[in-house]
Order: C-alpha cells, then structure tokens, then sequence
C-alpha cells in the first residue's frame, strides 16, 4: 500500500511525525506499506517549518509544493493546482491529511477528484463558529473523506450527526499527544531564558493569532493590558505569532514583565508549556498539551472544537470576559486551579493504532 501523506503548516508536522515513525516501524517488521511525503509549503518561516522537520526528526518531503502566502482563495487555488499534478505523477492507494488547514481541505478536494481514498487524522472536531477558516476547512473535509480518525467521543458524534457511517469512525487518539510524549525528555530551554531571571512555575506563557484577537488593535490592547494588570509580578512569555506582530509593534507597550519573543522551535516550546504556571491562548493545540501536562490554561475564545480539555482536562473558556480572565489568573498564582484528567487514547499510542486500523482496512499484510 502506498500512502501520501500531506502536512502544510506547523501544527500538522506535530501531528505526522509520529504516524510516518510507525509506518516505518512496521515497513521493517515485514508489512507492505510505503509512504510519500509532500509538503504543501503553507508555512515557510524557517522556525515553523525546518526546525519542526529536524527537532521531529521526520524526514525530508519528496516534494515542497511551495504554496506560501497568498490569500485564503490564492493559496488554497494554488495547493489544488500543484498537488493535483503531484498525484498524476505518484498516484497512492491513500492521500492522508491531519487536523484543519487550508493544506487539509485543498488536498482532499483534490484527491476525491481523482477518485483516490481520503483518511482524515483529527477527524470530526467542531468550534461551531462559521468565522473561522478551519471550522470551513472541517466541514469540507469530513464531508467527503473515506475514513475518520478521531481524538475524542465529542469527534465520533459530531460525525454521527453529520450522518458519517460509524464503521468509517474510527476512534484511536491524538497524534499530538504522541509527539508530545516521544519529545518531553528531549525539551530545550530557550536560550532567552540563560540570564535565570525567569524561574520554573513563575512565568505565564501567552499566545495569540486569531484574527478575532490581533486585528482589532484595541482589543489585543485591552488583552494584554488586563493579563499585566492581574498578573501580579509574574512575567508575560509571548512568542508572537507573525500575524500578531504587526499590531502589537503598533501598541509600543512598555512592560517589564512582557516578554516578547519569536516563535519558538518545538522542543523550546514544550519547555515552555510544560514550566510555566500557567497559559492564556487562543490556540486548540496547545490546549491538548496542557491537559495532558497538567498545566492550567485559559483560552481567550468564547467556543473551543476540543471540548474534552474543558470537561476533562484544564482549560477554561475565557473568551472576552476580562473580568473573569482577571480572577483566573488569580486562582492560578493562588494554586485554586482546578486538577484535570488525561482523555481517553491520549496514550502516545495513537499512530499504531492508526497504522493498524489502515493494513486492516487496505489488507496490507506480510
């Protein structure tokens, strides 16, 4: 069995990386099943796109289709274009595509045009909030897909309701989470951080990028305007996103206690989410790592498709509450957080079950 797999940006490096280290595994062991990995290009910046193939240590893509920049039609035109005549030139039994890009739609769109099978990892999540680019990529997606891996419960029955077959649902976990095991013992301390003026567990670590957060300049102003103020004397660590630079460069705040850095490596990440007393983001990824870290995190949105990491794990929905965000980083300096619990198949066995379940279904055996 031949297997394309497609990653675009820097979340679904995370999430492949484990998956082709299986895939390789059980090529030795005997199992007819080969892979070819094309990178889409929508991430280019070294930091979000090299450094996470060598601190991963996946291999280097058979092909970068380099579809960077552009605007979401642009980009999303360009994906289909390219990776369309990559499919004639090296046509798959299966095109593989994880979580939500523009990357994961325009690629399973394209390869169910040539009637190649689609297996969508991270299948079935839902914010409900139309805004965003990657609930559309979602719906998309999941609408014409093959085969649907899922991290949660919540994944199966938002599928269910989508009236998906459930012996296409799958439920194996999360290959973040696989990753994040693999890696925890291989963090890095950012070489910001060599001065020791930062300590373990004194620290918030901030992360923005949603356009509903960092366009509207007052708003990111109100944002970290109330997290200094509640913050007590605990430094801000804010690795800034670039879509996020922009407009903070534009705010000219002068604190102390804001760190502003650029965007880490991953190991360097890890390092930061696993020693910081406690996260406020907008991000869904870094939401999983929390919970299976332990460490409280506040997400400034008003709905999240990872519902599992409030329910189960250590994130709250904030959204722009300022008041409530205030008494939040409060109960955090104050050890009052509540303690989470890790979701089901967040194991860091996800990727052998996916590899299994793909022979099963594809019969590739020795």
């Amino acid at each position: 069995m031949n297997i394309t797999i497609v990653a675009g940006a820097r979340p679904n490096f995370v999430k492949i990386a484990p998956i082709i280290k299986s895939i390789e595994k059980a090529n030795l062991n005997g199992i007819d099943i080969n892979y070819r990995l094309v990178h889409t290009g929508q991430h280019y910046d070294k930091i979000m796109s090299e450094s996470f193939f060598n601190q991963l240590e996946i291999p280097e893509p058979n092909v970068n289709l380099e579809c960077g920049g552009g605007s979401q039609a642009e980009q999303t035109a360009a994906i289909m274009t390219k990776f369309e005549k990559e499919l004639l030139n090296n046509r798959p039994n299966i095109v593989l595509v994880v979580g939500d890009v523009n990357s994961t739609m325009a690629c399973t769109i394209t390869a169910k045009k040539l009637c190649i099978d689609v297996v969508h990892v991270e299948a079935g999540i839902r914010s409900g909030d139309m805004s965003m680019p990657e609930e559309i990529n979602r719906i998309v997606t999941d609408a014409i897909s093959d085969h649907y891996f899922t991290t949660s419960e919540y994944a199966n029955e938002n599928l269910i309701d989508q009236r998906v077959n459930s012996e296409k649902i799958h439920f194996v976990g999360n290959t973040m989470i696989d990753s994040l095991y693999e890696n925890l013992s291989k963090i890095k301390r950012p070489l910001f951080l060599d001065n020791d003026e930062i300590k373990i567990k004194k620290y918030f670590l901030l992360t923005l990028h949603r356009p509903s957060n960092v366009d509207d300049i007052e708003k990111l102003n109100k944002i970290i305007s109330s997290i200094l103020d509640f913050s007590r004397d605990f430094p801000i660590i804010f690795p800034v996103h670039p879509r996020t630079k922009k407009n903070l460069d534009l705010l000219n705040i002068t604190s102390n206690k804001l760190n502003v850095i650029e965007p880490q490596g991953y190991l360097e990440f890890l390092y930061l989410i696993k020693n910081s007393k406690g996260i406020i983001t907008d991000s869904g990824g870094i939401t999983e790592e929390a919970t299976v870290l332990n460490v409280p995190c506040l997400t400034l949105r008003n709905t999240t498709e990872r519902p599992e990491t409030v329910v189960i794990g250590t994130n709250e929905l904030i959204g722009d509450n300022y008041l409530l965000l205030g008494k939040s980083i409060e109960k955090i300096i104050d050890d009052n957080w509540k303690k989470g619990n890790i979701p089901k198949h967040w194991d860091g066995k996800t990727s052998e079950r996916i590899v299994s379940k793909l022979c099963s279904l594809y019969n590739c055996f020795i």
